[in-house]
Order: structure tokens, then sequence, then C-alpha cells
């Protein structure tokens, strides 16, 4: 099971932990001191995706030197304002075969990202491959 909480530390500031026992600041702010929740929960998408893209790339022993996930995110008007469309993009450096980076994407959005998962539920995601030599 895995457990987590959020304390009030002032204006609308918030510590949050979890099992991992690690914190982080959130700020539900209009004038952002840290990320928000929903900013957070694009972190996870981009965090949960790279990791599956990196596991799988090193399993196909694919020679690549760098990974980073971006998302754009837009959001319904109204109330709850959840996710309603995020394209993804990945920059990934290193000479990996484009049928590779393919597979992993495609792998990690269909089979392994939970976050993902959750979040097709009112989002349509999209993605990117940007090669870097």
């Amino acid at each position: 099971m895995m457990e987590a909480n959020a304390i009030w530390s002032d204006n609308e500031r918030f510590v949050g932990s979890a099992t991992s026992r690690h914190s982080l600041v959130m700020d539900a702010a209009k004038e952002k001191t840290a990320s928000s929740p929903m900013e957070l929960v694009l972190i996870a998408l981009c965090g949960c995706t790279a990791a599956d893209v990196v596991g799988i790339l090193h399993k196909k022993r694919e020679p690549f030197a760098g990974l980073e996930v971006k998302a754009q995110a837009e959001r319904a008007a109204g109330y709850p304002a959840v996710y309603t469309e995020i394209k993804l993009t990945y920059r990934v450096r290193g000479q990996v075969s484009p049928k590779a980076m393919e597979d992993a994407v495609r792998l990690s959005k269909e089979k392994y990202c939970s976050v993902s998962a959750m979040l097709e539920k009112t989002a349509r995601i999209t993605y990117a491959i940007e090669y870097v030599s």
C-alpha cells in the first residue's frame, strides 16, 4: 500500500510526502513559490514515461546518451479543471534506432505508464519524438 499526505505550511503552500518519506513543497496560490498540484501531475507523467522508455532502451541495448520528456497541456474551462489535451515530446540523444524509440514510447503509453493510464480517462495524450545527435 502507498500512502501520501499534505500538511499546510502557510498561505496556500503545503508540504507533501509519501511512503518513500521524501518531501516536496506545493503551492496552489496564483503567484507560485513552488509547483502546483496540477503541475506535479504533469511532472509525474513525464517521469513515469521517461523511466519506462529508459528501461526499455536499456533492455534493447540501444546506445542512447540522454532523454528529456516535455509535456504541454490544456485544461478544461470549468471545474474540475482536468487535463483535456496533453502533448508529450521525447528528445532522445545518441544513436537510437527510430523503431526502438517508437516501440519504447508506444509500450510506455499502451502498457506500462500508470500515470498515463489514469490521465487518459480525461485527456487525449499525443506525442512526438525528436532525435538529437
